[in-house]
């Protein structure tokens, strides 16, 4: 298992209905971790690389209702 980490920013912070979705996202195999930084309004989705990739993590986000602007650069 391969893991990393990919950082999103997001416009509008998540609501009731969003937080719900990805406790259902957290269910789909190969993610390991969501993380939240509201000052920032940024994601962070630790996954396994050798069963998804940055462009199906985002996708899972934006199905749950998260309003994606930019994959920010990790430092």
């Amino acid at each position: 298992m391969t893991q990393l980490d990919v950082s999103f920013r997001y416009a509008t912070p998540p609501g009731e209905n969003e937080l719900r979705a990805l406790t259902y996202a957290r269910d789909v195999y190969g993610i390991r971790k969501i993380e939240f930084d509201e000052r920032q309004q940024t994601v962070t989705v630790e996954y396994d690389a050798t069963r998804l990739n940055d462009d199906v993590v985002a996708g899972i986000l934006r199905r749950a209702g998260m309003d994606l602007r930019e994959k920010v650069a990790l430092a």
